[in-house]
């Protein structure tokens, strides 16, 4: 048993009673017995940045589909996540309360979610659909369950967190610089000032909630620090500053490493990325091995994130291999996954670790496997337990 923390593994009997692990032992008896001496245990997986209601990066097709037609496709993306091994997600943006209450409900398969709505942008910023053409479009249109998040100024920064909050964000997200897949920014710019991160700050404490931004130039960065926020997304251009002030703020890092590789890895399958989307997805892969591995160095807290939606969803663990290929101790991308990553969604005391008290979230991984071979995990993983039971049962046997 690998009980997310980092520690060394142990054997153990794991005791179920509902939903959640009531004991931890030596010999334990009594109820039914799934017997899996060989294998091993590990928490189910969390994945901080997703976007279920999305699943590639192709804007023609995505105009070209029905209103509804995302609403099941979340439904698809999120049991192709699930069976992965992955319990729970943070969804940065697409995904309404309605979709969050068909899992809560067991109207559709999926992990439990944290939700973000629609991710808040300035005009002409990472969020703002606009494009060149003078048209209007993107892959998170307004609806009743989806506001508008484009915000100027202090007082619609104020307003647009509160539509976010109201339509059931668990989270802020915020874009404070540019992206890749955005038609009129640059990933190394700065958007939104200081004060307005402020309030979006203000606003998601004062709901019990945080912020999360979307992060990839160093300035940007550093403003999102010191206004305040819980996790910086991506922090692609992560300079001796701006990881210094993570460490003094207690800001995690979500660092989405498969993320460029999956939009470059897309437009060489034929998906439609724009050749100056492309260029800059080029620009920054080197810059954000460098700046996770000098995170990794300096002790920032990680917590694993993939961006999936991007590309197709199912995909997840290949994250794990990558923050390893970059420099992250395997015991350390475990606990990136599991308890870390409950930490940054304060969500400790239920999942991320097995241990009394919490869910049953568990994957158990074949005989033979080591749980630390990233590469093979995916493969390696036999059965997915989502609050105590068997949730996917991987067809060629234990």
């Amino acid at each position: 048993m690998y009980d997310g923390t980092g520690s060394p593994p142990s054997r153990l009997d794991i005791a179920i009673e509902g939903e959640r692990i009531s004991e931890l032992g030596t010999s334990l008896t009594g109820g039914d017995v799934v017997d899996l001496r060989g294998a091993s245990i590990i928490p189910g997986l969390i994945d901080c940045h997703v976007h279920v209601s999305m699943e590639n990066a192709d804007l023609t097709r995505w105009l070209a589909q029905p209103f509804s037609y995302q609403f099941f496709l979340a439904a698809q993306n999120l049991r192709k996540t699930l069976h992965a091994g992955v319990t729970t997600v943070r969804d940065a943006g697409g995904a309404d309360l309605g979709i969050k209450r068909a899992v809560e409900d067991g109207l559709i398969e999926g992990p439990r979610m944290q939700i973000a709505i629609n991710m808040i942008s300035q005009t002409g910023g990472h969020g703002d659909e606009w494009n060149p053409s003078g048209v209007t479009a993107g892959f998170f249109a307004e609806h009743p369950g989806r506001p508008a998040a484009i915000a100027d100024g202090e007082a619609e920064a104020r307003k647009v967190a509160r539509l976010m909050l109201r339509a059931g964000a668990d989270v802020l997200k915020i874009a404070s610089t540019g992206g890749v897949l955005s038609p009129a920014d640059d990933p190394r710019h700065s958007e939104f000032s200081t004060k307005e991160i402020i309030t979006f700050v203000e606003e998601a404490r004062a709901a019990g909630a945080s912020v999360m931004s979307h992060a990839q130039g160093s300035n940007g960065i550093k403003n999102a620090i010191r206004a305040g926020v819980r996790s910086i997304e991506h922090g692609v251009f992560l300079d001796d500053e701006a990881i210094d002030l993570m460490l003094e703020y207690d800001v995690w890092l979500v660092p989405t490493l498969k993320a460029p590789l999956d939009v470059l890895s897309a437009a060489e399958r034929g998906i439609s990325i724009e050749a100056s989307q492309l260029d800059k997805c080029s620009m920054l892969i080197d810059a954000h091995r460098e700046s996770f591995a000098r995170a990794i160095k300096a002790g920032v807290r990680i917590a694993m994130g993939t961006d999936s939606g991007l590309v197709g969803h199912g995909e997840n663990l290949g994250e794990l291999a990558l923050m390893r290929e970059y420099g992250m101790a395997p015991a350390e991308v475990l606990r990136a996954a599991t308890s870390s990553a409950a930490e940054l969604l304060g969500a400790e005391h239920d999942i991320g670790t097995i241990a009394p008290g919490r869910y049953a979230d568990l994957l158990v991984v074949r005989a033979g496997s080591d749980p630390y071979d990233f590469d093979e995990l995916p493969q390696a993983i036999s059965q997915v337990w989502k609050a105590g039971a068997p949730a996917w049962t991987n067809p060629s046997g234990v």
